[in-house]
């Protein structure tokens, strides 16, 4: 048994619904769409991301804009140039934006700018950083580290949630294994489990997990059908020119596509994708409870 006091559920029905806008929940019976580019290259990049995407079902955005890279000759992100574009950009197009944090002092920055803090795989226990984004008025997107349990996992949220911050959507991107045709093995079965275990939202990352775009489809349907509260999924305009994630990055055409795909699917489990979010519309509020 996960000794999580805050994260666990205490009844069968239990669901946290976990605000990002006033139109905007994780956790109720609409599912939550992410879209955007790994990395802000720049603001007309961005701002035909938005453009496409802002018409679609797709209901937030995201970007990085601090970039923890392997090599660290690798492009690292723009810093606060990134955030002032992510900021320009929700606010013309109406789409709160999701971007990732990769230390405490960086906190305060992106919080002004962004509406949800992601942690990153490699910072799941990075335990100073996530009692700091306790103290956040932010959500925060914690995504599972690359060899966690699914222990580990809640128990990283239990860190957030016990410094004082409720607002905490759970990401599975995947776990390393020994089979590398894929990049990493999304595990749904962790999906299930979390959906029975805690009261937290669920979302699921299929660009991370199979790491080439033409698998991203087939991965985000099973991620829908087994119970995920929404998906986070990277697309750019040319995608063989992303400077990060190249192969995994969707154009934002076969974006749309993949969405209008999941509404089916959604609707085979009960669920359901909302209608477009673009400039000057008033979208119903996404906040009811699931069943």
């Amino acid at each position: 048994m996960i000794d999580a006091k805050l994260a666990a559920k205490s009844h069968l029905h239990e669901q946290t619904i976990v605000k990002l806008s006033e139109q905007v929940c994780f956790g109720g019976t609409q599912l939550v769409i992410i879209g955007g580019p790994c990395a802000v290259e720049s603001k007309e990049q961005m701002e035909t991301v938005a453009q496409k995407l802002s018409t679609a079902p797709v209901q937030a955005l995201r970007g990085g804009v601090y970039k923890p890279r392997t090599s660290p000759y690798a492009f690292q992100g723009m810093g606060e140039e990134g955030l002032k574009i992510l900021a320009e950009v929700r606010s013309r197009y109406n789409m709160p934006v999701v971007t990732e944090v990769m230390s405490i002092s960086q906190i305060e920055a992106i919080a002004a700018h962004a509406d949800m803090l992601q942690v990153g795989s490699r910072n799941m226990q990075n335990f100073d950083l996530l009692k700091a984004l306790g103290q956040a008025n932010k959500p925060i997107l914690l995504k599972r580290g690359l060899a966690a349990t699914i222990e580990e996992f809640v128990m990283a949220a239990e860190y957030i949630l016990t410094h004082g911050n409720p607002d905490v959507v759970l990401c599975e991107r995947g776990i390393r294994s020994f089979d590398n045709y894929t990049r990493n093995v999304l595990d749904l079965g962790a999906v299930a489990a979390l959906k029975q275990i805690t009261h937290l939202p669920v979302i699921v990352d299929p660009s991370h997990a199979v790491g080439k775009r033409e698998l991203v489809a087939p991965v985000a349907k099973a991620a829908i059908a087994c119970g995920a509260d929404g998906l986070i999924i990277e697309c750019h305009p040319e995608p063989e020119k992303s400077v990060s994630d190249a192969r995994q990055a969707l154009s934002l055409e076969d974006m749309v596509n993949l969405v209008n795909s999941l509404k089916p699917v959604a609707a085979a489990v009960e669920r359901n994708i909302s209608a477009e979010l673009g400039v000057g519309l008033e979208p119903t509020p996404l906040c009811f409870a699931a069943a």
